[in-house]
């Protein structure tokens, strides 16, 4: 399994939207000037994500997104699953595919557990705290 950059990007944007948080909604533009990325790209993602349900767009002069819920509510396999689809390592095309590795695919089984269990106990507030810890422990 490997990430796409729409995947590692839809975390970017849900890192951010709960990081400059203020209560007012945050243009993409801004997102984009920060995260050195292209809004077009970032237009796709995000539409995703408000589709999703993760985001609220509001429109207007004054308009951006804003996240729905708190940080706290969001994992990380949350958002890859809403960009990604399914994490698994291996995709079998058939029944017949999975049986000739029978014992082999409980390695796979294994290792989209352990994904499962990382990627669902770590959350945007997570991701904020070890943000603030790497600023905090920056040194000049």
């Amino acid at each position: 399994m490997k990430i796409s950059t729409r995947g590692r990007y839809a975390l970017i944007i849900m890192l951010d939207l709960a990081t400059y948080n203020t209560g007012e909604p945050i243009r993409l533009k801004d997102i984009a000037k920060r995260q050195l990325i292209s809004e077009k790209y970032l237009e796709q993602i995000i539409a995703m994500l408000n589709k999703a349900g993760y985001v609220k767009s509001i429109r207007g002069p004054q308009g951006g997104y804003l996240l729905k819920n708190s940080p706290e509510e969001y994992t990380v396999g949350m958002i890859l699953r809403q960009t990604e689809g399914d994490l698994s390592p291996v995709s079998y095309e058939d029944e017949e595919s999975y049986q000739r590795e029978t014992i082999i695919s409980k390695v796979w089984v294994q290792i989209e557990e352990a994904i499962n269990d990382i990627v669902d106990n770590i959350t945007l507030r997570n991701l904020i705290d070890w943000q603030e810890e790497e600023f905090y422990n920056y040194v000049i």
